[in-house]
């Protein structure tokens, strides 16, 4: 694969793996509950070929998708492959990389200037029995569910307009409906939003544009019961400084936030804008509801930067990971206002990747979990993934739909292990509240890592995993995942 930059985003379990995996048959250990019966898929940055510039990083990698499927006969198979992208392709018929910086298409080669040049490395989306391997930099590359084939790019049947869909998109799952939006809709460095709503069986049948207050990296989203949310962080992009072969992302600590709201089946000329607190940033948003005298809540893990130092370090932003302040933070807005600010309160602990039960997507709801770090650890963490750190903490929270919630769980790992964001998978029965499925990834020696598939009671996480599977090859770092019962899957 060629000599690739020896920085923390290629080094240890960053280090990249280029390797197809096929594995059947492995032992699952404990208990599996019979509702994990179907797959677990995961979205992998993995670069074929070492980059073209010594900073590159972690999320440049090319898109792998993966898939633990748990079997009827007690044993569970790993299948990886890449996703056969323009991108993927065009590198590997030359034998090296070809595209420059991260989202620069200005710093590619010139036998590749207007190639589709997205990775599809973060998020796999299920959804109207279609799996799609999604980045937000681009339209979703389709993937079939059974065989990891890639059949190609994906626009709906020719129906989307914008160049881009994000990988966070929100599906209600009362109506089976597919909300999402698409940001830089038409190119590079554009403050244009395309806002998009996906009928139950697939058919895009809404898309409106509307001019964000300014270009921003917005990674994530929410629905409520009749609202979509649209958070705007002062991480941005200039179309000059892309040009001149700078990077795509700078963060400003001294422009405003914004939340956008909008009737989520309204026009988007509808949409109101509510200022929120200077130079804040959050990738991932763990719900929106809306309480009984109609105030909208919207529920994020904020912190007060930009979390990737390959951002805040060419913004001119120098500060050690712990000067990096976040919590669980909720914002609070009258959706029937003009506008004005929001309000601002803090309501759970610092970390990342929110997870809830599908079912309260949009809704009033009782429990959360987070990952977190484990302030007590005896040792080093494990150093992997685009922050540099892994999260060593599961935790849960109880009381969402108060102004208090409290975490009333907690599954620590011991020190050099790390979690890669669970998915939740329903229980039968509704007076459970479901299973938490994901990666852990151990460090048990000088570049040698032990990799485990758990299966934990969502009601109990403290009590550990009740079911595990040995995976014996070596990963990488996920981004994310999603879930897949074999109903779904048998019902192709």
């Amino acid at each position: 694969m060629g000599a690739f930059p020896q920085t923390p985003y290629f080094l240890g379990l960053n280090e990249p793996v280029g390797q197809e995996v096929a594995l059947h048959g492995l032992k699952i250990e404990g208990d599996l509950p019979a509702e994990v019966r179907g797959s677990f898929y995961r979205a992998i940055p993995d670069p074929a070929f070492a980059p073209r510039f010594e900073n590159d990083h972690t999320l440049s990698g090319d898109g792998m998708v993966s898939r633990l499927s748990f079997n009827a006969d007690g044993t569970a198979d790993f299948v990886q492959k890449y996703v056969e992208t323009a991108r993927y392709k065009a590198e590997k018929a030359a034998g090296k990389a070809l595209f420059g910086k991260y989202r620069n298409p200005f710093t590619d080669d010139a036998e590749v200037q207007g190639t589709d040049r997205t990775v599809a490395n973060t998020t796999p989306i299920w959804h109207a029995g279609r799996l799609l391997m999604a980045k937000e930099d681009g339209r979703p590359y389709r993937v079939d569910p059974r065989t990891l084939a890639t059949i190609g790019s994906y626009d709906f049947g020719g129906a989307l307009k914008s160049e881009t869909m994000t990988a966070h998109v929100r599906i209600d799952a009362a109506t089976g409906e597919l909300f999402f939006y698409g940001y830089e809709a038409d190119g590079q460095a554009s403050a244009k939003v395309a806002y998009c709503v996906v009928a139950p069986d697939g058919t895009l049948k809404s898309e409106q544009w509307f001019d964000a207050p300014y270009c921003a990296m917005m990674h994530d989203f929410t629905i409520s019961e009749n609202y979509a949310l649209f958070p705007i962080y002062p991480t941005t992009s200039d179309l000059d400084r892309l040009k001149a072969g700078g990077e795509h992302w700078h963060h400003e600590p001294e422009l405003d936030s914004w939340l956008g709201v909008m009737p989520r089946y309204g026009d988007v000329s509808e949409i109101k804008w509510f200022k929120g607190p200077k130079g804040c940033h959050s990738y991932h948003m763990m719900n929106a509801w809306e309480d009984a005298d109609g105030l909208l809540h919207f529920d994020a893990c904020l912190n007060n930067t930009n979390a990737f130092a390959f951002i805040r370090e060419p913004s001119g932003i120098h500060m050690g990971p712990q000067d990096v302040v976040g919590a669980l933070t909720r914002w609070t807005v009258d959706p029937k206002a003009d506008g004005g600010d929001v309000t601002e309160t803090l309501i759970g602990p610092p970390g990342d990747f929110p997870v809830i039960p599908a079912k309260m997507q949009g809704k009033p709801y009782k429990f959360g979990f987070m990952l977190s770090m484990n302030p007590a650890l005896q040792g080093p963490p494990l150093f992997a993934g685009p922050v540099g750190v892994s999260f060593n903490m599961l935790l849960r929270l109880d009381g969402m739909d108060t102004p208090a919630p409290q975490v009333t769980g907690a599954l620590p790992l011991p020190p050099m292990a790390g979690y890669n964001e669970p998915v939740h998978v329903p229980a039968a029965d509704p007076a459970h509240d479901g299973w938490l499925v994901f990666i852990v990834d151990q460090q048990i020696g000088d570049n040698q890592f032990h990799h485990e598939a758990w299966v934990v009671d969502a009601g109990n996480i403290g009590a550990g995993a009740v079911a595990k599977v040995v995976i014996p090859t070596r990963l990488r770092p996920q981004v994310h995942g999603w879930w897949v019962p074999q109903a779904q899957l048998d019902a192709l």
